[in-house]
């Protein structure tokens, strides 16, 4: 047994888990490691199993925490851990007339004796007590357990303790003839309002509690019939007024409709109008100007028109010794148009043949093999009005094996809960901040990627039903480490393995 002093200090040490699982010092002396208890919060360890002591040459000491058992997890700064004296209190060593009296021996003894005086008083001091200054025959014992139980602790007039109301309780539905205690709670059903004893008395009469006979032995608390009167009288404000703005709105919608329509067969009739002598002026100006500007069948260029005038700018004819229909520029002729001599054969046309992969093969281009493919796409340009051929150049097509010619990445997604959703992308980054099951969701048949996981801080990791996965590489990966998971989805499970830790 060692011998040293024990000083004037608390036996107590209350400490944040800020420093994960210690090691916790304590300046109060011991002789033996089990001379303290420990707890978690509000659990009490075991010594060996959930911490160990170490006791310094000065009797002060320290206690470290060890993972497992009561301890899932490392403690954080939200944790307490508390230390206090715990010495069994006894007498182990006896002295008898005319044996060895050791100072070793005494200074046990005297020191125990210390250690449990302190022990005491850091539990007193925790206890509620009569103040200093109070009267020396003040009684402050408790009444006896048959007299306070369910009753409110009270001080009579000279401060001593003493039984207080009876503690009140919800009831339910009020009843007659039924004791009911101060602080009682109960159910008008007749009103459905609910009220509180404010008389320990046994009832009587009928509902409504507001005019029956104990009615001033009861305090309203909750109104609810007022409630109730007051709800549907603004359910039914707010009816009428709902149907008040809907015949407005109904009125105000219908007279707008009539004056746009109104409007519109105005301006339609406008409309045809100005249409109507437009196609008449059209009419008349193309059955003026035919016989001018179609020449007819001519074997040659003409110089002039079939008047004799001068040639204008589009006047027109067909050749019949090149079988081509030509229209005048102004300076000279050009061909419009060719004879179906002078087409592709339709074994040669795109626009005739019904079958793409056939009109492909005229051109001589395969997809796939002469040219690479993509997905269609078509958009519609707006300011110059055409519709343009574009493509997703995205979505590879190729039906023949291609060799990369530069790094071809995908995605790494972080995701710290252990669950990997596939269709975010292959591969994964994790690092938990505690336990947690190795899930995969959104099963694809084919995926395959990687799971690059830090468990540096030593999680206890499950597995999902789903996740298949060796028992000893499951065991593996919640040993501190870093490590690097591959998986294959068959579409059902994921399937999983583990290479050796990397820390």
């Amino acid at each position: 047994m060692a011998d040293y002093s024990i000083n004037a200090v608390k036996r107590r040490l209350v400490a944040t888990g800020s420093v994960g699982l210690g090691p916790y010092s304590f300046t109060f002396e011991i002789l033996t490691e089990t001379d303290i208890a420990v707890y978690l919060n509000s659990t009490l360890l075991t010594l060996t199993t959930d911490y160990t002591v170490t006791i310094n040459a000065n009797g002060t000491g320290s206690v470290t925490l060890v993972l497992g058992g009561a301890i899932s997890d490392t403690p954080t700064s939200t944790d307490e851990i508390t230390i206090i004296g715990a010495r069994d209190i006894e007498r182990t060593t006896d002295f008898v007339t005319a044996g060895d009296l050791t100072a070793s021996s005494l200074n046990e003894q005297l020191d125990s004796l210390t250690i449990f005086d302190q022990q005491i008083s850091e539990r007193v001091d925790r206890a509620i007590i009569g103040n200093i200054s109070d009267p020396t025959n003040l009684n402050m014992s408790l009444p006896s357990v048959s007299s306070r139980a369910n009753k409110t602790l009270g001080f009579d007039s000279d401060g001593a303790p003493s039984v207080g109301e009876e503690i009140g309780d919800y009831k339910g539905d009020w009843a007659a003839s039924t004791t009911y205690a101060i602080r009682d709670l109960v159910k008008d059903t007749s009103t459905n309002n609910i009220f509180r004893a404010n008389t320990a008395h046994t009832s009587s009469g009928s509902q409504p509690l507001t005019t029956n006979t104990d009615s001033a032995k009861w305090d309203l608390i909750v109104d609810a019939e007022a409630a109730a009167t007051s709800a549907t009288a603004a359910a039914a404000s707010a009816t009428a007024a709902a149907t008040s703005a809907t015949a407005s709105a109904t009125s105000a919608t219908s007279s707008a409709a009539s004056a746009t329509t109104a409007t519109t067969k105005a301006s339609e009739a406008s409309s045809s109008a100005t249409a109507a002598a437009a196609s008449a002026a059209a009419a008349a100006a193309s059955a003026d100007n035919f016989d001018d500007t179609y020449l007819g069948a001519k074997a040659s260029d003409p110089t002039v028109d079939n008047d004799g005038d001068a040639l204008t700018v589009g006047d027109q004819y067909f050749n019949t010794t090149s079988n081509e229909m030509k229209v005048y520029n102004g300076s000279a002729w050009q061909v419009t148009a060719v004879s179906t001599d002078g087409l592709l054969a339709a074994s040669s046309n795109l626009s005739d043949l019904a079958n793409a992969a056939t009109a492909r093969t005229n051109l001589g281009v395969e997809i796939g093999t002469d040219v690479q493919a993509y997905d269609a796409t078509i958009v519609v340009d707006a300011d110059i009005g055409v519709t343009v051929q574009g493509y997703d150049v995205d979505t590879l097509k190729a039906d023949t094996a291609d060799t990369l010619t530069a790094p071809f990445r995908g995605t790494v997604t972080t995701d710290n809960d252990l669950s990997f959703d596939l269709n975010a992308t292959n591969n994964f980054k994790c690092t938990p901040t505690g336990t947690g099951a190795l899930t995969f969701t959104n099963h694809t048949d084919g995926q395959s990627g990687f799971v690059w996981l830090d468990n540096s801080g030593g999680h206890a990791i499950t597995a999902a039903a789903t996740t298949k996965i060796n028992a000893t590489d499951l065991t593996a990966i919640s040993t501190a480490g870093v490590y690097v998971l591959s998986y294959f989805d068959n579409g059902t499970n994921a399937y999983v393995m583990v290479s050796r830790s990397f820390a």
